[in-house]
């Protein structure tokens, strides 16, 4: 099947970047339909609902239901925030849609602000981001001028502004509580839930945080109908993604597919297959923190959000990390684990301390010094971070080491006494101490 091109036509639109190419592709056509019309806030809801649109930053909770929870009867300033904060290992999907189409993240952001009554949009971007923070500041400029955001904007009698805020390097801070705290400027640490941030966001107003691809297929939905939409999908799965491929592919890169295209036919037909016509020996499906898959089980699943947890793992950001027979699992684990422990915010002990933990027994494998015991503490460790943190972070960290341990265990008891893989060569543990 041919790629589906609705972010994709925007990104590739020559000079797409700039206002009048954006809107010589048809962009800010929702926003001006919506207002002109007269449309309220319910309608485009009642669309996004019916479009099965879900959260494509990793959560995949159902938007248009996500923006029902603002209330109504709360008084004072709302906010819409947009998580651009795009950190997560094996994904580069937002940074596309930054730098090729950021009027189509605006147009959705001011929709969204639009049905929340949200006077203030924050696009929190990636600290490393810099030439996508400037073509996104190149971009709200063009909109306030064009009259597409700002006072009384296209004449709806309704005030919306767009303020970009530069992270400092904080993975913890795509964790939208965190994000919100670093916004408010304090450190980038999760806050428990509930209260969720529709009720008590940002400075404790109710606030909407979105990722950015979720915002930007908003004004394709409208302008091409929720049905259309719909099917271009699954049963509770709309529409498209973008799917990040990196890794031991032929051709590596952005692909927008229809959310349950097979991740054989990825992998296979749009990427051309694994480098050097090797076998495939595992997959990481959605971004780092997603259990691995083995090739057996990509070989037979779909890539949308039920699919795959249905096998335990996730979708996630939709970045693909492809791995073939040469691939060296344990070294492949131990930079996770030094990842996530580096990125640990400190707040939560289990993850504080167990990432450091995970990360030293993995060490002691990669370099040929481990024991099947430490296999099994590091499982352990693993399992005893699950579910008692704050946040996310801690099973982002557990996941990864929990699935490549149950699924590929072999590959680390090579590497562990008393027989053990090093440097090519079978070793006794005795010989490895002469050594």
């Amino acid at each position: 099947m041919p790629e589906v091109k609705l972010i994709k036509r925007f990104i590739e639109t020559e000079n797409g970047h700039r206002l009048r190419e954006f809107e010589s592709a048809g962009g800010y056509g929702s926003l001006r339909k919506i207002i002109g019309e007269g449309w309220d806030a319910q309608q485009v809801i009642d669309i996004l609902k019916a479009s099965n649109l879900r959260g494509l930053g990793g959560a995949g909770f159902p938007t248009g239901l996500k923006w029902s929870f603002v209330p109504k009867d709360i008084e004072g300033p709302k906010y819409l925030v947009v998580n651009a904060d795009e950190s997560e290992p094996g994904t580069f999907k937002d940074r596309h849609i930054i730098s090729g189409a950021p009027h189509l993240l605006i147009e959705g952001a001011v929709i969204a602000a639009f049905c929340i009554e949200a006077e203030d949009i924050y696009i929190y971007i990636r600290g490393e981001y810099y030439e996508p923070a400037r073509i996104m500041e190149q971009a709200i400029e063009e909109a306030a001028e064009a009259g597409y955001i700002g006072e009384d904007f296209l004449g709806s009698g309704h005030t919306v502004r767009v303020h970009l805020h530069r992270g400092a390097g904080a993975y913890i801070c795509g964790e939208e509580t965190a994000l919100l705290s670093s916004l408010e400027g304090g450190k980038g640490w999760p806050k428990l839930k509930p209260p969720f941030p529709a009720i008590k966001g940002l400075f404790g107003k109710p606030t909407i945080v979105n990722n950015v691809e979720t915002l930007s297929q908003v004004p394709i939905i409208l302008d091409k109908g929720a049905e259309y939409f719909a099917s271009l999908g699954i049963e509770r799965n709309g529409g498209t993604r973008l799917f990040g491929v990196s890794g031991h592919v032929k051709r590596t890169g952005i692909y927008e597919l229809p959310l349950g295209t097979p991740m054989k036919e990825l992998i296979y037909e749009h990427c051309g297959g694994i480098r050097n016509d090797r076998k495939l020996k595992a997959v990481i499906p959605g971004g780092s923190s997603c259990p691995v898959l083995t090739a057996e089980q990509a070989a037979s699943i779909n890539m949308d959000f039920d699919s795959l947890a249905g096998i335990g793992s996730m979708l996630g950001s939709g970045g693909l990390i492809v791995m073939d027979e040469t691939t060296d699992l344990v070294q492949i684990l131990w930079r996770i684990c030094r990842f996530y422990a580096f990125e640990s915010c400190g707040q939560c002990t289990p993850c504080r301390e167990g990432t450091g933990w995970m990360t030293r027994i993995m060490e002691r494998i990669a370099k040929g010094e481990g024991t099947v015991q430490d296999i099994d503490d590091l499982k352990e460790v693993a399992e005893q971070i699950m579910g008692n943190t704050v946040c996310p972070l801690g099973d982002a960290a557990a996941l990864p080491v929990v699935s490549f341990l149950s699924k590929f265990r072999a590959d680390f008891e090579a590497q562990v006494g008393p027989r053990r893989v090093h440097a090519g060569a079978v070793v006794t543990q005795a010989e490895a101490e002469e050594n």
